[in-house]
């Protein structure tokens, strides 16, 4: 199984999209500063994940959630932090 998630860091008003097959882990990596673009931007929580079956449909719907219509997506569906406009 393979995930995509976004992540928010609310300090820095930013959002991040990834994929992996372990969200926790992955998570864990970003706020340990493991990942050299969100490292300057911990520490991040998860406020999104969906599940899929194949590498390549997780790779799509990660290109697509990068795209402007993704991100007008993730904007009206996801339930962001109060301190965000998403």
């Amino acid at each position: 199984m393979y995930y995509i998630y976004v992540l928010y860091s609310e300090k820095h008003l930013k959002s991040y999209v990834g994929f992996s097959s372990d969200v926790h882990r992955r998570l864990k990596e970003h706020n340990n500063k493991k990942s050299n673009y969100t490292a300057k931007f911990a520490p991040w929580i998860l406020i999104h994940k969906e599940q899929y079956e194949t590498l390549d449909e997780v790779i799509k719907r990660e290109k697509y959630l990068k795209s402007s219509a993704g991100r007008r997506w993730m904007k009206k569906n996801i339930k962001w932090p109060r301190s965000s406009t998403g």
